[in-house]
């Protein structure tokens, strides 16, 4: 197969959350045991940092493994989901997998894969792990995919556990209050294994001490125990809360013997997007008239943008905007500024809500703008209708990002 006919075959075979929804969930880690054991179980061959959260784990993720290049070690990253193309999601020194390695994964397992019926997740991080091991990496820096304790990330014992903080997300998945989402996403942590918890929350600080003490792990609160952070290139006000999760982080991994000097940490921090592809977060696009997007889309995610684009100065603002049709609406439409011209639009996904849909929730609300069949079309529109002094926002899904970057 090409490289092309064997992404259609995953995509099109394989059950994928992203695409489908709930019906690719699965409640257990069998299939993915399964395939590590037939993969001679590469996950135990190199060390991990592991890092869960509704939000922020991604740029936490890459901000960890910048940090870890500047050193000199060679760096595997495992993230989700992609934007542009699928080997982002799996990285080394901030260099996607190669096409042949993933034609070729697909084609040794491709009996197994199907006789087992295992999931798109399953297989990518069975992949991931494979490649990580043979490539001989120090150590990888593993995003969990949605949730914790069943993610079928969670069969690596890492140096440290990460969980950036709590959010109402999936609550179809994972509980419809934060203390039942907590002790998912706490299901990452290992006996034994430090824990690090990005932000301290009411709601949630208890169930991580009795999980981590129940592991006999030590826990500690990033928020309430790094005050300075450095400066970033990740851009936006709420990467603070990630940097604080990353520098005491990375204390943990110094304190288990990986030289990490301070030289290193403010280049790692300055060097991110450089040297690890981050794309999408408070990604600036263009100038005049300057166009921002963001892959924050849940009510977390988007009160941090909105927050940051108050910081904005422009005449008229134009926001390109969709999302999933399992999206609670209710949760996010109040972040929404009204004094702005609305593109409502679909992505060019299954899963994408009707524009006509997503514009008439949003003029009941009070909101107004016209809906178009496509984010292209949408953005395209709002470029032709903005001035030099406007701004362009583009948000609401990561697949509405994706689309336009």
């Amino acid at each position: 197969m090409t490289y092309k006919e064997t992404l259609d075959w995953m995509f099109s075979q394989l059950p994928m959350y992203q695409k489908q929804g709930k019906t690719a969930f699965k409640k257990d880690l069998s299939n993915t045991l399964k395939l590590a054991k037939h993969l001679n179980n590469p996950e135990n061959s190199f060390k991990a940092v592991h890092v869960a959260g509704t939000n922020g784990k991604g740029s936490t993720s890459h901000m960890l493994a910048s940090i870890l290049q500047e050193v000199g070690y060679t760096v595997g990253l495992y993230t989700s989901p992609h934007l542009k193309d699928f080997r982002e999601r799996i990285k080394i020194n901030g260099k996607v997998v190669s096409k042949q390695f993933v034609i070729n994964f697909i084609k040794e397992n491709i009996a197994f894969f199907e006789a087992n019926k295992l999931s798109f997740f399953e297989m990518t991080v069975g992949m991931a792990f494979k490649y990580f091991s043979e490539e001989k990496v120090d150590i990888a820096v593993v995003e969990v995919g949605m949730g914790g304790r069943l993610d079928s990330t969670n069969i690596i014992t890492p140096e440290v556990s990460v969980i950036t903080n709590i959010g109402l997300d999936h609550v179809q998945f994972l509980g419809d209050t934060l203390q039942e989402i907590a002790a998912e996403k706490a299901g990452i942590i290992k006996p034994n294994i430090p824990v690090v918890i990005g932000e301290s929350q009411d709601e949630t600080i208890q169930v991580f001490k009795q999980i981590a003490d129940k592991n006999k792990a030590s826990i500690t609160f990033a928020d309430k125990n790094i005050e300075d952070v450095f400066d970033s290139d990740l851009k936006g006000s709420y990467q603070d809360k990630n940097k604080k999760t990353v520098l005491q982080t990375i204390k943990i991994l110094q304190n288990n013997n990986f030289k990490i000097g301070l030289d290193e940490i403010k280049n790692g921090l300055l060097n991110t997007v450089k040297n690890t592809g981050l794309l999408g977060r408070w990604q600036i696009l263009r100038d005049n008239p300057k166009v921002i997007c963001d892959t924050g889309h849940n009510k977390e995610g988007l009160t941090y943008t909105m927050n940051q684009l108050k910081n904005e100065n422009y005449n008229t603002l134009h926001i390109v905007f969709g999302v999933v049709n399992d999206k609670d609406l209710s949760s996010i439409i109040h972040l929404l500024p009204k004094k702005a011209r609305y593109y409502f639009c679909k992505p060019k996904i299954s899963r994408g809500l009707n524009e006509k849909i997503l514009q008439k929730e949003f003029e009941s609300k009070m909101f107004f703008g016209e809906s178009y069949s496509s984010v292209r079309e949408a953005y395209k529109t709002a470029l032709s209708n903005a001035s030099k002094s406007d701004l362009i926002f583009v948000g609401g899904s990561t697949f509405v990002v994706s689309e336009i970057i």
